[in-house]
């Protein structure tokens, strides 16, 4: 026998170089890519014909998310304004503990790919927004996969690049009450 490869090393040298290759294009493509829709919901009317604010249109359709935009060192998301107290806009007690949070503490609920599976439950980030920074506690998450119906207080489900914020953190970041409801901001992992 000569020295050397094998003629039948070759081959297997090019199946492994290839799964490899395959494996790492998917891995990129999974970092660089994009978030889409996973369905969709169709508004539905409360049975009392109330709800507290952006009902869901009945006959609507929403698009829902089981992912959100990949996290980076400042992640560009929408902030809006929730109530995490008892009766306000948020429905029910928060996933993360199971209670409700005064408005004037620090605390956020992430959309659904984010909040990945309450991983980043009771863990902090900073949020950077009108030349400010805050830092502010995951509490909950904003449901992307679900909502016009009761326990989400007939809203429609969150987009996947949501951060929806207390008070307090909106006052964090010095934005004027009226201008309070959205804004583009960027954050991360504290």
């Amino acid at each position: 026998m000569e020295a050397g490869i094998s003629k039948r090393a070759i081959p297997n040298a090019v199946i492994i170089i290839f799964f490899l290759s395959l494996v790492v294009a998917l891995t990129c493509a999974k970092v660089g890519g994009t978030c889409k829709a996973s369905g969709r919901l169709i508004g539905k009317r409360p049975p009392n014909g109330k709800c507290q604010d952006n009902c869901c249109e009945p006959g609507r359709s929403f698009p829902a998310f089981h992912c959100s935009p990949p996290v980076t060192k400042r992640t560009k998301a929408t902030l809006t304004l929730n109530s995490f107290a008892r009766g306000g806009s948020g429905g029910g007690p928060s996933e993360c503990d199971g209670k409700f949070h005064s408005d004037d503490t620090l605390v956020v609920a992430l959309s659904t790919g984010w909040f990945n599976q309450r991983k980043r439950c009771h863990k902090s980030i900073i949020i950077f927004g009108n030349g400010r920074r805050v830092k502010a506690r995951v509490v909950d998450e904003c449901d992307s996969t679900k909502g016009c119906d009761a326990e989400h207080d007939f809203q429609p489900p969150c987009p996947n690049n949501v951060v929806d914020a207390s008070k307090a953190v909106w006052e964090a970041l010095g934005v004027p009450n009226k201008d309070w409801g959205q804004l583009q901001v960027e954050w991360s992992d504290a």
